[in-house]
């Protein structure tokens, strides 16, 4: 009984948390308009306000969203009960906190000791970006934190039940939400290598299948094409000087990875002295527990695996031709932390706790208490 309150405490904990420390609602709120809109059997919007200005126009008075709808799916319920004003900002907080709680299971998984439940759990809850992204839940932010939630939730759904239809389901929706995450496949595979019978297969392909069919019948639809996700119909978009070689290039990864690893705050002469830039800030600032999993030991396939996945990934993220701003850190690396808080994990078990484990996460979790409040309460933030 007890291991099953706990973290039901502790999502309601960052639940709280999250809800204290955000901005307010966001009005970013594209996922809520398009459940509203799917509840009343339309795929598009029907109102273009000025702020919304990644909408798609596809004629008469109607709208494209153009992000993948895992978010609207998963916003349906709240949006019938309560409204097309349900406050879009809630279901980041859900899905962060739940991240955090499930990220701590898999931790507890592989070490079986209760100080690497808490150590994940405050790292994955508070001592990292999503933190930020969770507290504000604006459309691009509540798009990798339930991109994140839902691969993580494929992670130990791989780990320790093995539902094939569970997988499939929490795979096809971090997909949904973020389409990159499906180069997360080799990993996936890997944990499920035990579990792939001939009766279990098609529990692992249909639901999937049946995901995937519908999003490419989704974009048919509003596009004429099973394929054109829209990111290139947003008027203007290639116009814009960082897509100069398109949405994606190889020749945009080194500024994507200047942002990730070499970012700076700004430093002012007055109060309050030092602030987050809207242009991203360094990974090795906002978190740097990560270093950690460079212990993961590559002999091991399940890191090799998880490796594999993430580069794959991260090969997809860096060659966007933005690099997240406006945001705090580098938000696109949230696609694959999932990954990384596996590997975390890996590179920890059986090991005791130092002092220096404790100290780095002290640190992150200041880092980014700085950055939620600095940002969400008092606006010290600029370019």
């Amino acid at each position: 009984m007890k291991k099953k309150v706990i973290p039901i405490l502790l999502l309601i904990f960052t639940f709280v948390i999250y809800l204290i420390t955000s901005s307010g609602s966001t009005p970013y709120d594209y996922f809520v308009r398009l459940a509203d809109s799917f509840l009343k059997g339309r795929f598009y919007l029907t109102d273009n306000p000025g702020w919304l200005n990644e909408l798609i126009p596809l004629g008469g008075n109607k709208y494209a969203v153009v992000y993948p709808p895992g978010p609207a799916l998963i916003l349906m319920p709240f949006v019938y009960f309560f409204g097309d004003k349900f406050p879009q900002q809630m279901m980041a907080h859900l899905l962060g906190a739940g991240l955090a709680v499930i990220t701590a299971q898999i931790a507890f998984l592989k070490s079986k000791r209760n100080s690497h439940f808490v150590w994940f759990f405050l790292l994955a809850a508070f001592g990292n970006i999503l933190w930020f992204l969770s507290s504000n839940g604006s459309v691009w932010y509540l798009g990798q934190v339930a991109g994140a939630f839902f691969l993580t939730a494929t992670i130990f759904e791989s780990l320790k039940n093995k539902r094939p239809l569970f997988v499939s389901v929490f795979f096809g929706m971090a997909i949904l939400s973020r389409l990159q995450t499906i180069l997360a496949l080799p990993l996936i595979l890997f944990l499920n290598r035990n579990n792939l019978s001939k009766k279990n297969i098609l529990y692992y392909v249909i639901p999937l299948g049946i995901l995937m069919i519908l999003y490419g019948y989704y974009n048919e639809v509003r596009f004429d094409s099973f394929f054109q996700t829209g990111y290139s119909l947003i008027p203007g978009v290639l116009d814009e000087p960082w897509y100069s070689k398109g949405i994606f290039h190889l020749s945009y990864i080194k500024n994507n990875l200047r942002v990730m690893f070499t970012s700076l705050p700004i430093f002012k002469s007055e109060f309050p002295y030092i602030t987050p830039s809207w242009g991203g800030l360094s990974i090795l600032i906002t978190t740097p527990a990560f270093i950690y999993l460079l212990l993961a030991k590559l002999k091991e396939k399940e890191n090799l695996f998880a490796w594999i996945s993430l580069l794959l990934v991260a090969l997809v993220t860096f060659s966007h031709g933005g690099t997240g701003f406006t945001q705090f850190g580098y938000r696109y690396a949230v696609d694959f932390y999932p990954i990384i808080f596996l590997l975390l994990a890996n590179s920890l078990k059986g090991k005791n706790l130092k002092w220096h484990h404790w100290l780095l996460l002290i640190i992150c979790i200041i880092v980014n208490l700085w950055g939620v409040l600095w940002i969400n309460k008092f606006g010290w933030v600029s370019f």
